[in-house]
């Protein structure tokens, strides 16, 4: 199957002008570093900001709970600590759920140009 993806993709390149081929190979897949990037170019690059910060505060919120939890000896302290801190883990995870979703969608629609260029070229070639 590989080979013909491969096929498929030297026959658009050679069919494409200059300006769309540049545009094709800026349609390949990304690395991890290229995805996350892309997640803060994008329109909502503003709040993914914003949600860094919160992320890094709620680690930081993390941290103080564990230590007031290792540093109290009353037991109503230990579960109010510890209630706290697991409420700043679930917090950072939704929060890091957020751009790895965002990467998904970036993902996505690059897929879907993907074939809509793929579609244009094709249709282009039968005729």
């Amino acid at each position: 199957m590989n080979k013909k993806t491969e096929k498929i993709d030297e026959l658009i390149k050679e069919s494409l002008s200059k300006e769309e081929a540049a545009f094709y190979d800026q349609l390949e897949e990304q690395n991890l570093i290229g995805k996350l990037g892309e997640v803060y170019r994008g329109k909502l690059g503003w709040l993914a900001i914003i949600m860094n910060v919160v992320t890094v505060l709620m680690f930081m919120a993390f941290i103080y709970c564990i230590v007031q939890f290792f540093n109290t000896e009353n037991t109503n302290e230990i579960v109010k600590w510890a209630s706290a801190g697991f409420l700043s883990m679930i917090s950072m995870g939704m929060l890091k759920l957020f751009v790895w979703m965002q990467m998904d969608k970036n993902d996505i629609l690059r897929e879907l140009k993907r074939l809509e260029l793929q579609i244009a070229t094709l249709s282009r070639i039968e005729k």
